[in-house]
């Protein structure tokens, strides 16, 4: 029987924001605290989602959870566990969601079957643990379907779907039906973007942008040469004579070190420390397009052999990440791409699985290899949100994205970083990364004011204040409810 099991988190208090605030948005922040204890008094937030590490959601709930905790929220972690035919259905979904047909197998009776059948085994244990009146937060296709049986015990039950597609479709409307059974049941709806929102939830969804912790391991403060060290014992560049130790601090303040190596390929040696890096970070998935940025740095340095830089793709060991089977998959195409190049081609293009062993040494060394890079790319073809693109333009770094999904949202074209219109673009795409390594004023005014815009927009504090506003809403429909 496949049983939830409970992610851990430590309280953190919201203290840590009070110097990078003024006087009223402090008082804007405790007030906002103390509305959400009360709101909450005698009953647990609970969340629910589908792994524990990779992926947007997983670097989300911690941190966000944390803050919640040090508010004095009793708040609560779980995740759902599946089957290899489960989440093969719900990757299937994922894909749906976005608009394209990924691997086209069916979504009829049998995958019903199994798919609620999963979720009635999970549901048995959070039965255990919900009481009337919590709030339950389940976060996208993987738990959708917990909503019916945990309203009926009592809780109030929110969906929060963090993908979508701006230009629904054939593939979208499968999805949203096999969806809808499960999702009757939630009060209310949380979606990134407003064009993501359904017909079948137009009457009670709210638009909640995600967040990055600028606190994390991840987004924390990290001198250039302690970057360099970090990627350097790791194996992406080559280690500089004499450099430093490759620390960071993890959140309990404890000092660490980065003690294992990226599984990488590549044809020759490592990059110099000194050489500029354009980079990608994110999972292995089609969407994320990795083979489209191999082609089109490609194309790049076809156009322009002299041009200085590197590329690396990089992102989690394909065993790391339970709720994505076609990450292995991905991986391998890529590699067979970069194999088909000119070995010229190759020697500048380094594909790294990042360990993933230890979560906060993870976050430290995309830390460093974001901080490092000259320009970071997110080439998808869909995007709910894009989290790694948040993160790059909080390190104040020069990126290039796909005007697709919430990366439009982000990224204002020619204000904090370049758009590519159409993803499917390689020679735009070339453009624009050529731009960037070629134009270093640009790229630092560009990523100066990315910088800006993320403080202001995306951190904890905005989601946070939103997170209390979608509880007054809750409580505002209980109201309403005959």
């Amino acid at each position: 029987m496949l049983k939830p099991f409970e992610v851990h988190v430590q309280a953190r208090s919201l203290a840590c924001f009070q110097p990078a605030l003024t006087g009223a948005e402090w008082a804007a922040l405790q007030a906002n605290a103390e509305q959400a204890r009360d709101q909450l008094a005698g009953h647990t937030f609970w969340n629910v989602n589908s792994t524990a590490r990779g992926g947007g959601v997983a670097e989300l709930l911690p941190r966000m959870l944390a803050y919640a905790r040090g508010a004095g929220v009793d708040t609560r972690w779980m995740v759902v566990q599946g089957t290899p035919a489960f989440f093969r259905i719900t990757k299937r979904l994922h894909h749906a969601l976005h608009g394209s047909r990924g691997d086209g197998s069916p979504l009829g009776p049998s995958e019903r079957a199994c798919y609620d059948e999963v979720l009635r085994d999970n549901a048995e244990e959070l039965l255990v643990l919900v009481r009337p009146g919590d709030v339950v937060l389940l976060h996208d296709p993987q738990t959708a379907g917990l909503a019916p049986t945990l309203a009926a015990a009592g809780a109030r039950v929110i969906w929060r779907c963090h993908i979508g597609c701006d230009t629904p479709d054939e593939e979208v409307a499968r999805a949203w039906a096999f969806l809808a059974p499960g999702l009757s049941a939630a009060r209310l709806a949380v979606f990134s973007r407003a064009a993501y929102v359904p017909p079948l939830l137009a009457d009670r969804s709210v638009v909640i942008p995600p967040s990055i912790d600028i606190f994390a391991v991840k987004n924390q403060p990290m001198a250039p040469e302690v970057a360099s060290a970090i990627l350097g014992h790791t194996g992406l560049v080559a280690l500089a004579p004499e450099a430093p130790e490759p620390v960071f601090t993890r959140t309990d303040g404890v000092p660490a070190r980065v003690s294992r190596g990226a599984d990488i390929v590549r044809l020759g040696s490592a990059p110099a420390p000194g050489a500029p890096l354009v980079v990608q970070v994110s999972r292995w998935d089609p969407l994320k397009d990795p083979v489209g940025v191999l082609r089109g740095f490609a194309l790049l340095l076809r156009e322009s052999p002299d041009l200085r830089a590197d590329l690396v793709l990089a992102g989690p060991s394909v065993l790391s990440v339970a709720d994505d089977p076609e990450a292995a998959a991905t991986l391998e195409n890529v590699i067979s791409v970069w194999r088909e190049q000119p070995r010229f081609l190759r020697q500048r293009v380094h594909l790294a699985s990042l360990p993933m062993v230890d979560p906060e040494e993870n976050a430290a060394i995309v830390n460093a290899l974001q901080r490092h890079a000259a320009v970071v790319v997110q080439k998808s073809l869909r995007e709910g949100f894009g989290l790694t693109v948040t993160e790059a333009m909080w390190k104040a770094r020069p990126v290039v994205a796909s005007a697709v999904g919430g990366l439009q949202d982000q990224v204002r074209h020619e204000v904090d970083g370049l758009l590519v219109r159409d993803p499917g673009d390689l020679p735009a795409f070339a453009a624009c990364v050529r731009r960037l390594l070629e134009e270093p004023v640009l790229a630092a005014r560009l990523g100066t004011q990315a910088h800006e815009h993320v403080r202001v927009h995306y951190t904890a504090v905005r989601h946070l204040s939103d997170l209390v506003a979608l509880l007054e809403q809750l409580d505002s429909r209980a109201q309403r409810s005959p």
